[in-house]
């Protein structure tokens, strides 16, 4: 694989201050690798830019600093969450001589003769996968051909990716499905399917409500009796049906009459003396 060169310099502004790093056109950066020394960078914004889009993140870039090359990768780039523009690099630096792990993106090529003539759907459930190769055999992606999907079902598993796989090894299931052709939805059947499950949806409200009227008419449970008991014991006298209840005007009447009756009621036998 062609090295394509960057031009960095060392950089002696850390933390916080790189923000005057960036408004000046430069990105801040490190370069690390296997029994390397950590080494801070900074490179110019525009020729990262133009690089990194040729070599993305498995292509080697010839990164010079202060004079002095290095093999690299773009392990990481951080971005701004707003604008998404680069706001710090990982740079790793390989031995040219040791296998790397990277993850290398699919790429769909060809046309899938079962979309063209609308017999079913392309699905791709991974975009990529990750393998382990010398930095010189890492390929930029790994291609994936479905000119030859005609039929729901057709599919291309891990083992029918076509790589070297003396130079190149790939760490995933060799049953693993990459792409395929699915079932085709169309607006008829998607038509078809929400009117099942609003009947579905129906019938379910019915049977709770049918199921709610015939709990209603059903016999008090132990439980919801004794809190009825309750319930009458704290609000007042619990009355049963077989006594009658005492009026309380008759006995107020008979308590209120028993004073007068006592003083004006006297024996017949007894007359007042006269004089």
């Amino acid at each position: 694989m062609e090295q394509v060169p960057l031009t960095a310099q060392k950089r002696t502004i850390l933390g916080r201050k790189v923000k005057q790093l960036r408004r000046d056109g430069f990105i801040p950066a490190h370069v690390f690798g296997h029994k390397v020394k950590t080494t801070h960078v900074q490179v110019k914004a525009t020729e990262f830019g133009k690089v990194f889009e040729k070599v993305g993140e498995t292509g080697i870039i010839d990164l010079s600093v202060n004079g002095e090359k290095k093999p690299v990768l773009v392990k990481n780039v951080q971005l701004h969450p707003v604008f998404d523009i680069p706001l710090h690099i990982d740079f790793y630096q390989v031995n040219l001589s040791e296998k790397v792990k990277v993850d290398v993106p699919l790429e769909i090529v060809g046309e899938a003769p079962a979309v063209h003539k609308k017999i079913g759907v392309l699905l791709t459930p991974i975009a990529e996968l990750e393998i382990e190769a010398l930095p010189a055999d890492l390929p930029e992606n790994i291609q994936v051909d479905v000119s030859h999907f005609e039929n729901v079902g057709d599919e291309i598993k891990v083992k029918d990716l076509k790589v070297d796989r003396t130079k190149i090894e790939i760490h995933a299931d060799e049953e693993l499905v990459v792409t395929q052709i699915g079932e085709l939805v169309t607006k008829e059947m998607e038509a078809v399917e929400a009117e099942v499950e609003a009947e579905q949806a129906e019938a379910a409200a019915e049977k709770a409500t049918e199921e709610g009227a015939a709990a209603e008419g059903a016999p008090a449970a132990e439980g919801e009796a004794a809190a009825t008991t309750e319930g009458a014991v704290a609000g007042g006298p619990l009355r049963s049906e077989a006594s009658e209840p005492r009026p309380e005007g008759r006995e107020k009447g008979a308590e209120e009459k028993k004073p007068e009756e006592a003083k004006t009621e006297q024996p017949q036998g007894e007359k007042k003396p006269q004089e």
